[in-house]
């Protein structure tokens, strides 16, 4: 089953940049009689990660400030402009909706037919978690009315705070029907993500919940009583969520290795101060699973957000993404949920709790940045075999991430939301800039005031917009608003996500 995994994989990664163009989110892909529940969930995974760990990944290194443009080099500096078209999101939607999401309601109406209550879990929460992501990047999406085929070409969008809440609904009836029937999926090691282990997808399910509930923090649709009684259950993730059937040969490797580092030369993505300034200043190891040294002489060198296009200087000459052939794309991690719990406890519970949450979380990123990229620690006696002997120092008294209770709720969630920003880098970027859109943290500060070392970011030198001004969303794709007269495009980058209420 890894070999036909790996040829799916293959065909998305070919597609992603050919033949998928043609399609639109009503295209059904499974109408071939002879594909089963168990193919089609590789197929949407293979679809999903190839998003979230290729263009993804480039995009939010690129606004959360974990990259920017090299100097001698400019495949990306619309992006550190904050310039994107209209064109830029067509392959990656059409990616996840006419493959991952037509894939996964093909999976949902194949174990519905079959009563497998177990696969259709699987289904149902990695489509909230696509159906989320597209959200958060598009403001309202088709939704109710997608996937609907040719009964309905011209699906209208649904509100963001309805589909957030229906997508809630709908986990939750999806946990009930198994534990009411639990039947156990037969798509097994298909699954790459927990091998059909569905202790760890309930986990996976309660986890996602949290994170839905939490992106609403500044709204109406606020509900502390919800996260409070999902926290108490304490039935969170225990393993990262992560793809990691990824191999050395052509193809079949990480998919921002493949395109960035294999095809385009390792030529655009170099470190930016905002974060490398973050660990450096901060005496923080996890620089070192982060990212490369310098070719020349083993140092970590990088530059102010969009300076790049003003130098001459090769890529090579500063510190770049250690991302590998192997390295996995991550949907979710254990410090992520962490310092979703750590926020809620804050938020809604006077922050009894919240210290534990969040030093949790501290050091699970160390754990994974250990087990994923290769952390060490050459400047300390420290084992960097052990997570927790990296990370106690950081969160012990007097250290650099010790938590502190603040004189606000907001300062005090401030200092989660930046150690989450930290942990997220290469290993979700976008969810690090769908975050600091939402709370503003890192805060975007004039240049020449930052503070590195508390986590600030800085407008890039390149910005086609005043001021502090960064992007909050993005473009409808053309390929969708030409054909879908109900979509109406947005008219501007700085246009706001429905959640997006914080001042």
């Amino acid at each position: 089953m890894k070999n036909i995994f790996k040829i799916l994989l293959l065909f998305s990664l070919a597609v992603f940049t050919s033949c998928e163009e043609e399609l639109n989110i009503n295209t059904d892909p499974n109408s071939p009689g002879e594909i089963n529940a168990g193919l089609a969930l590789a197929a949407a995974q293979a679809s999903l990660v190839t998003v979230v760990g290729g263009d993804l990944t480039n995009l939010g290194g690129f606004y959360a400030q974990y990259h920017t443009q090299a100097p001698n080099a400019s495949q990306y500096e619309i992006i550190d402009k904050y310039n994107i078209s209209t064109t830029y999101a067509d392959r990656l939607w059409t990616e996840l909706y006419a493959g991952c999401l037509n894939d996964l309601k093909y999976v949902e109406d194949k174990s519905t037919q079959d009563g497998e209550t177990g696969t259709f879990l699987i289904a149902t929460v990695l489509k909230s978690y696509t159906f989320q992501l597209l959200g958060d990047l598009f403001g309202d999406i088709p939704y109710t009315e997608a996937l609907q085929g040719e009964s309905n070409i011209t699906p209208h969008p649904t509100p963001g705070n309805e589909m957030y809440l229906d997508l809630i609904a709908k986990i939750d009836a999806a946990i009930a029907a198994y534990n009411a029937n639990p039947v156990a999926p037969s798509v097994g090691s298909q699954d790459q993500i927990y091998q059909a282990n569905m202790a760890n997808w309930i986990k996976f399910a309660n986890t996602l919940k949290l994170k839905l509930y939490m992106r609403m923090a500044y709204t109406s649709s606020a509900n502390p009583a919800a996260v409070n009684a999902l926290i108490a259950q304490n039935n969170f993730i225990t393993t990262d969520a992560k793809f990691s059937n990824f191999g050395t040969s052509l193809n079949q490797r990480n998919p921002f290795f493949e395109v960035q580092i294999t095809f385009l030369g390792d030529v655009n993505n170099v470190a930016s101060n905002s974060l490398q300034s973050f660990f450096v200043e901060n005496e923080d190891p996890r620089i070192t699973a982060v990212y490369r040294y310098r070719a020349s002489d083993s140092t970590y060198v990088s530059l102010p957000q969009g300076a790049g296009p003003s130098l001459t200087d090769l890529a090579a000459t500063l510190s770049r993404p250690n991302i590998k052939e192997t390295t996995p794309v991550f949907l979710m991690t254990v410090a992520e949920s962490n310092f979703l719990q750590a926020e809620g406890l804050i938020r809604y519970a006077s922050g009894a709790g919240a210290k534990e949450k969040y030093d949790q979380g501290v050091i699970a990123s160390f754990d994974t940045y250990k087990t994923n990229f290769n952390i060490l620690d050459a400047d300390s006696n420290i084992d960097p075999t052990s997570a927790v002997a990296l990370a106690t120092p950081f969160i012990s008294p007097g250290g650099a991430y010790e938590y502190q209770t603040e004189a606000t709720v907001e300062q005090t969630v401030r200092q989660v939301i930046i150690q989450k920003w930290a942990s997220l880098a290469y290993v979700n970027d976008i969810e690090a800039y769908i975050e600091t859109t939402r709370t503003k943290f890192p805060e975007v500060v004039t240049e020449g005031t930052e503070n590195y070392a508390i986590g600030n970011r800085i407008p890039s030198r390149i910005s086609v917009f005043s001021g502090t001004t960064v992007p909050s969303i993005l473009f409808y794709p053309d390929d969708e608003t030409t054909r879908n007269p109900n979509l109406t495009q947005h008219t501007s980058l700085t246009n706001k996500v429905w959640w997006d209420q914080k001042n």
